[in-house]
């Protein structure tokens, strides 16, 4: 796609206020592939003044109608999907199949389930005396990560347009174009002028200048803890609402009684999937020690296998973070089994696919999320041991258990401190809540939950 070189706010491609751009580059051959402006706080303002207006008019409109446009939206990605795909594998680096079936295929069927839940979705209620009613909080500003690029702006995109809310959506600066071509759809499915906006720039200009706005009433959030803590307070000095998915550090528990091979392999892909840039990645692996050894040579086998076919991680930054990480592994004391801290291309921000063994619970990399292809594999001793191991971090996002029986695993699970598990290799399902306990985050996405946090209650009493 050709990259836009303006803002689009208020229905329309506006010059951009300031003469500053962001270079897009590839991960791959480190080759810019386009340029997007940097927003200013005055585009922001623009932004933020254009959904404020449109936020009348886009509440009052029955459900039915934001549900035909939602549909058309759906269909207007199905459309432009193989546009979409490219276009992610060209700012992101993933391999194009990867980028088809997941990066546009998951957020294509997001989009219809919203379509459906804005037609179906119980606005009012009556309760006793009262009559209750959902109420769009109003002005949203949606900041976005570079991981799923088009996923995560989906996930908050739709949800806040079926509840009747406006929209300023300010994408990560290593995958704008993504968030450019989805400003286009938007456009296309004859979304009203100023109910979707999009600024392009840096967090701490055009990301700040959003989080602080007076006029926007809610913050949704994806990306760091560090950087969540920061939104966090922003808003808060407001009173205004947030919604928050941050860090991960999940635990993938194999019980005994459990399929081990089949725990292994599928909890390596998971890790290896995006090159390890997965939020809710299993990076840490829980054996009994009785298995463990056998655990390790399949999770050695099974990371060989992902050495050509992974991709690599966005940027030259999140290169060296990632292999800075193993390299402290290694002087810690945990044994590398797979991979190692050399980059395994001359070109491109490519980290070899890496398993550590011998990992103790205090050691950094069991601790801190990495974000990249990089998997801990710990010992315990007995079902208490892992349940104190597995909830032993700061975070609660997801997590995996594995059991012979499933209501042993279920049994682990409710015990887990953490906000979504997968019970023996559990299918994604874009209609049950997503989001985290402890620092993983405030709030949910997806389905009628996450609707929810695009809605604000109010009850009349007779």
């Amino acid at each position: 796609m050709k990259a836009h070189d303006g803002m689009y706010i208020d229905g329309a491609w506006r010059p951009a206020a300031g003469g500053d751009v962001i270079d897009v580059v590839n991960p791959v051959d480190e080759q810019v592939v386009g340029q997007v402006p940097a927003g200013t706080a005055l585009d922001v303002d623009n932004a933020v003044r254009a959904a404020r207006a449109a936020l009348p008019g886009w509440a009052a409109t029955p459900p039915a109608e934001r549900a035909a446009r939602l549909t058309a939206l759906r269909d207007g990605l199905v459309a432009r999907a193989g546009e979409i795909a490219e276009t992610v594998t060209a700012e992101l680096g993933s391999p194009l199949k990867f980028s088809q079936t997941v990066h546009v295929g998951a957020p294509i069927a997001v989009a219809g389930s919203y379509a459906e839940l804005a037609a179906e979705f119980a606005f009012e209620e009556k309760v006793g005396n009262s009559m209750v009613y959902q109420e769009p909080i109003g002005v949203v500003a949606a900041i976005t990560p570079w991981n799923y690029p088009l996923h995560q702006i989906v996930a908050k995109v739709a949800p806040a347009l079926a509840a009747g809310c406006t929209v300023v959506l300010k994408p990560a600066e290593d995958t704008p174009l993504t968030a450019q071509l989805f400003a286009e759809v938007v456009d296309e499915a004859g979304v009203p002028a100023g109910v979707f906006n999009l600024v392009t720039g840096l967090g701490p200009v055009a990301g700040q200048a959003l989080a602080e706005h007076p006029d926007v009433d809610l913050v949704s959030f994806t990306g760091s803890t560090a950087v969540g803590r920061r939104i966090g307070a922003l808003a808060g000095a407001a009173v205004k609402k947030v919604a928050l998915e941050l860090g991960g550090k999940s635990a993938n528990v194999i019980l005994p009684s459990a399929d081990l091979a089949k725990a292994v392999n599928v909890g390596v892909a998971n890790v290896m999937s995006n090159s390890g840039q997965t939020c809710s990645a299993w990076t840490r692996m829980l054996v009994h020690r009785e298995r463990y050894e056998e655990a390790v040579d399949l999770a050695r086998t099974a990371a060989a296998k992902y050495g050509e076919r992974i991709g690599p991680v966005v940027n030259a930054q999140q290169q060296a973070r990632v292999r800075g990480y193993i390299e402290k592994g290694v002087a810690e004391g945990a044994r590398l089994v797979a991979g190692g801290p050399e980059a395994p291309r001359e070109q491109g921000y490519f980290v070899s696919p890496t398993v550590f063994a011998d990992v103790t619970p205090e050691m950094t990399i069991a601790q801190e999320e990495i974000f990249g292809p990089v998997l801990a594999i710990l010992p315990y001793e007995d079902e208490d041991d892992a349940l104190r191991i597995a909830n032993g971090t700061v975070y609660g996002l997801a997590g995996a258990v594995w059991a012979g029986d499933e209501a042993e695993a279920v049994a682990f699970a409710r015990r887990m401190e953490t906000g979504q598990v997968d019970i023996n290799g559990g299918r994604f399902n874009p209609l049950a809540p997503f989001g985290g306990y402890k620092q993983s985050g405030v709030g949910r996405e997806l389905g009628s939950h996450g609707l929810a946090e695009y809605l604000q209650t109010k009850s009349l009493q007779f």
